[in-house]
């Protein structure tokens, strides 16, 4: 594992307590920063503070309410690294048998679950004129896959509010990126079908999904110091699907 430099800093992860999430607070840690742990699962998270150890603490949290967010600053003092990173996969059906509701279920938890953590940290980050944000995208944001309409323009959606915020923060040494994983095997796909699952690996020139370690060690460096004039960028992880 290559050393990545974040003694001193402190990160929020949501829904860190599991898959993408949890191996970024792993390597969070392992890299030196003080880690929250946002996450609507707090009996999982306080597994996983305890598996992992290092200044790592737990907050419940619905990403679409961020209490937390004082409850983090009377525990750790600042905010210097946000990745938003909680999220669902929704049912696989065809836009014209989508419910709205399971519509809306979805873009609440991976859209308007960012747009809220962001105006909730952004400032704090403005105070101390420092800040790495991190939006876990995906594939499906830049193509969109058949069968799940409203996860591809989530994340679609959430690609879009990168590049926005990241014009935004420029001058402020606040760097907003996004990544776009090819799926992984984590308990996100407890919620799809077979079908959509090798769907998605047919799609891949690797032909195997990502590992969660490999994509914590891309939100690492961009969430480092060292990551310091990329910013409104989508960071590729999909094992060859994307090449544009």
């Amino acid at each position: 594992m290559n050393k990545i430099d974040l003694n001193g800093r402190v990160a929020i992860v949501t829904g860190g307590a599991q898959g993408f999430g949890r191996a970024i607070v792993q390597r969070f840690a392992a890299s030196g920063a003080k880690v929250a742990i946002w996450d609507f699962d707090a009996a999982l998270a306080e597994k996983t503070a305890k598996e992992i150890g290092g200044e790592t603490k737990v907050f419940k949290v619905d990403v679409t309410d961020t209490a937390a967010r004082d409850a983090t600053l009377a525990a750790f003092g600042k905010i210097d690294i946000l990745v938003n990173n909680a999220g669902i996969a929704g049912v696989n059906k065809p836009v014209w048998e989508t419910d709205l509701e399971e519509w809306r279920k979805v873009l609440r938890i991976n859209l308007d679950g960012p747009f809220i953590c962001c105006k909730a940290i952004v400032p704090e980050m403005l105070k101390q004129k420092y800040g790495r944000i991190v939006n876990i995208a995906s594939i499906a944001g830049k193509e969109g896959n058949p069968n799940a309409s409203h996860y591809s323009a989530s994340k679609a959606g959430l690609i879009a509010l990168t590049k926005s915020l990241g014009k935004e923060l420029a001058a402020h040494d606040i760097l907003v990126n996004a990544v776009t994983p090819a799926a992984a095997k984590t308990a996100i796909f407890d919620q799809m079908t077979q079908q959509h699952i090798d769907f998605m690996l047919s799609k891949i020139p690797k032909a195997r999904f990502v590992q969660v370690e490999e994509l914590a060690a891309m939100v690492s460096w961009l969430a480092s110091e060292d990551c310091a004039f990329s910013t409104g960028a989508v960071f590729d992880i999909s094992g060859g699907r994307a090449t544009y």
